[in-house]
């Protein structure tokens, strides 16, 4: 009576990742959550954080990334931190529907399945998001690797340092971030400018 080895899971997408493959993919694997976030989406399509919007994305995209090169342990929180600063701090944006959670939730999700050479995951969202963009019309699929890390020096910007302390990994639900393309409605708002009050006291 013959007995057939059970197989790992995802063990058809198992690979062994060089440094610099896991590098590329982790980048590409942020890009896509990130692109999935409709809270970042819809900052990015109205313009909050200027004309420059999508560019601020590519390198919030970097901002993340260069967490893990300075920091391997960072952990979930402190992605949610960094997450929540950059959208108040570049797109004048309020998150009120605590979607930072399940994004940070995300980008660890594919780094540990990654370093594990488990590639299957960010492989469905690469494709689901080609297959999107094809829907729309056509969208260099190119652009979702492009990352600007926070060390390359940005007009006007200065690197923030993360002084928080270490913590373990929260492992939570697994549930997906939704891989929508922005158009849905986020619980977010724009900060809105402090009036401006004249000499006599009268707001203009």
């Amino acid at each position: 009576m013959s007995t057939q080895q059970p197989q790992p899971a995802d063990a058809s997408s198992s690979q062994q990742l060089s440094p610099d493959q896991l590098s590329q993919k982790f980048d590409l694997a942020i890009s896509l959550v990130l692109h999935a976030w409709p809270a970042l989406s819809i900052a990015v399509r109205e313009e909050w954080g200027g004309p420059d919007s999508s560019g601020k994305r590519d390198w919030f995209v970097g901002v993340i990334s260069d967490l893990f090169i300075e920091r391997p342990d960072t952990d979930e929180q402190e992605v949610e931190d960094v997450l929540v600063q950059v959208m108040a701090d570049e797109f004048e944006c309020n998150l009120e529907d605590e979607s930072e959670v399940i994004v940070a939730r995300e980008v660890l999700r594919c780094r540990r399945e990654l370093a594990q050479g488990v590639t299957a995951r960010v492989d469905r969202m690469y494709e689901e998001w080609k297959e999107r963009q094809a829907r729309k019309g056509g969208v260099d699929a190119s652009g979702l690797q492009v990352v600007e890390h926070v060390h390359v020096a940005r007009e006007g910007g200065e690197q923030d340092d993360d002084d928080s302390d270490d913590d373990e990994d929260d492992n939570g639900e697994d549930e997906d971030i939704e891989m929508g393309d922005g158009d849905e409605a986020a619980s977010s708002s724009r900060m809105k400018p402090e009036p401006e009050v004249d000499e006599d006291g009268f707001t203009k």
